[in-house]
């Protein structure tokens, strides 16, 4: 299997204007400026370094003679967008192992399972990710036994969508030693056959762990081929520039390597899965952009809560489909806080893992007690916050913490959250409080805008379509979900580019098209300012653009290897 190739072409020369190297001429542009307002240009000028050093406006005079001309054709050309939370190394291995992502039954799962057991042979384990046994009407999670009926004869193990859990056949729970016997860690459950204490077979969130010690872990040139898969996966998409939630020493080494190499070719915003790897990468502070902007290691991510879709979210009232269970809390109230301040200490950003109302309101309570020891322009981080008390939006805003949500998360989970929190009832409103995009940004706070992929799709057109709709590729439901929290094309927009880039510590960077700034765009064939939504969701990345440099091109692309 090799590396994927990604197309470099014109070499800029000069910064200034006059002798610039590069004039990329009659496009039909855009980008937003310091305001969030869109300005419109008909041209850039790029510099030796990369860097834009003109926009052109219709009328404005061009260099007289570029060392290299492009004729953008009229074009639609756009800024580089930002995936705001990603898992790139995560998004390399899904399209390279067995992906379950598209299967709609227990039952056309078994057979994609089988079908991939039986044309890999040679591996000791099975290993996959994407079930979702809400998409699959089950009812229910799966069990080890609905895997034993189509491989029995070596460990499976498949994470669920979300990430926060695992499914496990007999062999796997045996090799890992998951016993009757087994105790629930902290932050995590064992799910047990009924009126037994026998493991049915999934995992949840920290019990994952007593499975995954014991998978074979990836090699070094498993991690290369995975993030050149996933630059590859990142680029056709239109993503110039991706925030790393949960990066591990491995991931790290191997940005580190394709940097060295010469082949990191998206911007990678790096934070460390907890503060040991923080303190491994980083030592003791950020440290530098490495690689002409493409590498940063910003901060830490911490994990608080679960996920809604294996009830895990922390929650201050109980599930409404599951009246005795809350969720779970990977984190005391004193655990977190302690882990903020060692990151804080030494100038790292934190990034907190909170989805259910409990979980934001316990990580807004310690960022009310923290912000009175660690001042200054600290950009704390909240990724996800799905779901929040309406009477703790205002504190976003009252402590500047950036909201980094998913907005196609809406759009799969709404059927689900509704099972999950209720339909709205006399003295039960958590459903106002979920997918909070608007009520969110009207704090003041800033919206950061991305896919948490592999969980979603990494496309940013589908996320935007989203985020102006509240409705899903079926146009449903009628009107959009909660419709009074969709926001206006020019607020998801700047979630994709200059609010994404600000939650990076890179807004003096990149994230829009202006005089000093990395000139990362996009031709697209569509304008997506114009665009409805629906129309908005089908936009085609004609070229990426990272740098001055063309990094990926449709007429071009070698199709992205998958096991799909």
């Amino acid at each position: 299997m090799r590396h994927l190739s990604l197309a470099l072409a014109l070499v800029c020369a000069c910064a200034t204007p006059a002798a610039a190297d590069t004039l990329i001429d009659n496009v039909d542009g855009f980008t937003l400026d310091e305001n969030g307002a869109v300005e419109r240009l008909t041209g850039l000028v790029i510099g030796r370094d990369g860097r834009v050093a003109q926009v052109l406006h219709r009328g404005d005079k061009r260099p007289a003679r570029p060392e290299y001309f492009v004729d953008g054709k009229g074009r639609v050309m756009m800024p580089g967008l930002i995936d705001a939370h990603a898992h790139i190394i995560s998004l390399g291995f899904a399209a390279l192992t067995l992906d379950l992502s598209d299967t709609r039954s227990l039952a056309e799962a078994q057979s994609k399972i089988a079908a991939y057991a039986a044309a890999h042979p040679e591996r000791p384990w099975i290993i996959g990710r994407g079930w979702n046994q809400e998409l699959w009407g089950l009812g229910r999670f799966p069990t080890a036994a609905d895997l034993d009926t189509v491989v029995k004869d070596k460990p499976v193990w498949l994470e669920r969508v979300d990430g926060h859990a695992g499914w496990a056949n007999s062999a796997a729970l045996a090799a890992a030693g998951v016993t009757a016997a087994s105790k629930d860690p902290a932050g995590g459950r064992i799910e047990r056959i009924a009126a037994s204490t026998k493991p049915a077979g999934v995992l949840v969130d920290t019990a994952t762990s007593l499975i995954e010690r014991t998978v074979p872990q990836p090699r070094p040139a498993d991690r290369d081929l995975a993030l050149a898969t996933s630059q590859a996966i990142l680029l056709k998409n239109g993503i110039t520039a991706a925030a790393d939630m949960g990066t591990t020493i491995e991931d790290w080494q191997a940005f580190r390597r394709a940097g060295d190499a010469g082949s990191l070719n998206i911007r990678i915003m790096s934070y460390a899965a907890g503060t040991d790897a923080m303190t491994l990468i980083g030592g003791s502070q950020p440290g530098p952009w490495l690689y002409d902007d493409r590498l940063h290691l910003n901060g830490v991510k911490l994990v608080l809560d679960g996920a809604l879709g294996s009830r895990g979210a922390a929650l201050k009232a109980p599930y409404a489909d599951m009246p005795a269970n809350k969720g779970l809390n990977m984190l005391t109230p004193a655990q977190l806080r302690n882990l903020m301040s060692h990151a804080a200490m030494d100038r790292f950003q934190v990034a907190i893992h909170a989805i259910g109302d409990a979980a934001n309101a316990s990580v807004l309570d310690a960022i009310a007690e923290l912000a009175e020891t660690y001042k200054g322009d600290r950009r704390w981080r909240i990724e996800h916050a799905q779901i929040v008390d309406p009477a703790d939006i205002p504190r976003f805003g009252k402590f500047g913490v950036i909201a980094s949500m998913q907005p196609v998360h809406q759009t799969s989970d709404r059927l689900m959250a509704e099972a999950r929190l209720g339909l709205n009832r006399p003295g039960s409103n958590r459903l106002d409080g979920a997918y909070a995009w608007k009520s969110i940004a009207a704090t003041g706070a800033k919206l950061a805008f991305g896919s948490d992929a592999p969980v979603e799709a990494p496309d940013p057109f589908a996320g935007l379509a989203a985020a102006i709709s509240r409705q899903g590729p079926d146009n449903q439901p009628f009107g959009g979900w909660q419709a009074q929290e969709r926001v206006t094309r020019e607020v998801a927009l700047a979630g994709y580019t200059t609010g994404a880039a600000w939650a990076g510590l890179a807004e003096k960077r990149f994230g829009r098209l202006a005089p000093g700034l990395r000139a990362d765009f996009l031709f697209v064939d569509r304008d997506p300012l114009l665009a409805s939504a629906g129309d908005l969701r089908g936009t085609k990345v004609l070229e990426t653009w990272l740098g001055g440099q063309k990094v990926w091109s449709s007429s071009q692309a070698p199709p992205v290897q998958s096991n799909r």
